[in-house]
């Protein structure tokens, strides 16, 4: 048997798991096995064993094997951002739904957080991403901060569930994206509400991403906090050598 690309062992692994082949709670062959019936290196099996894993739809342990857990992929955010455009792009692919709008003066452990002093106040904007409509899968929560002189972005953003915040900002009043700087960061969500909300544990572990954007005049107009259950983000890049 010729040699078999990952994508194609991940997608025959999928479709035997999802139509029943391999069972909800049975093992898959061992990496050997798969290494032999597909032609393929073990760094490429365990890299599809890994994308299996992110799926939800298998679990793996020492000694005991790759388990079957579930027979339906879970949906996962994978994004590949490369550009301001590509972010924006991707607020399109969940639906926002809205939870509060309120004006806030924020505690030291926010201001700290999205780098303001403590007390300042801000138009805060909670809401959730779901994937598959109002009641499908929640895959993050979100804080939006922005000026409170915008306060009738509460109305926008719930007329307008597939446009991210920084977009309904730029074309009702015309204050451009120039930068945005992103920080990632693991931590274990304390928050009962947004624990409830993302239907985890509190104490569940996740993932916060800060976002800071900035006008051309390098002035910091919108921040947005964003919570990820842990196994449900992922971040594509790309790094080429710079020439020279």
């Amino acid at each position: 048997m010729s040699k078999t690309n990952p994508a194609e062992i991940s997608r025959q692994l999928i479709e035997g798991i999802t139509t029943g082949r391999y069972a909800v709670g049975s093992l898959l062959p061992t990496e050997f096995e798969l290494c032999e019936q597909y032609q393929a290196s073990r760094y490429t099996i365990r890299a599809v064993l890994q994308e299996l894993q992110q799926l939800g739809l298998v679990s793996r342990r020492k000694n005991v094997g790759t388990r079957v857990e579930s027979a339906r992929p879970r949906p996962v955010f994978r994004p590949s951002l490369a550009s301001v455009d590509d972010l924006v792009q991707f607020g399109a692919e969940h639906l926002r739904v809205v939870q509060s709008v309120e004006e806030v003066a924020v505690t030291a452990g926010v201001a700290a957080e999205i780098g303001c002093a403590p007390g300042a106040r801000w138009l805060q904007i909670s809401s959730l991403r779901m994937d598959g409509g109002k009641d499908g899968t929640p895959m993050a929560w979100t804080d939006v901060y922005v000026d409170p002189a915008y306060a009738e972005l509460g109305e926008l953003v719930r007329a307008s569930p597939d446009m991210l915040v920084s977009a309904l900002i730029e074309s009702r009043y015309g204050r451009q994206i120039a930068e945005i700087h992103q920080d990632v960061r693991a931590f274990a969500i304390g928050d009962g509400r947004i624990a409830e909300a993302l239907r985890l544990e509190a104490g569940a572990a996740a993932l916060k991403i800060v976002r800071r954007y900035l006008d051309a005049a390098g002035e910091t107009f919108e921040v947005s906090v964003t919570v990820h259950p842990a196994d449900s983000f992922s971040v594509s890049m790309r790094l080429q050598r710079s020439a020279g």
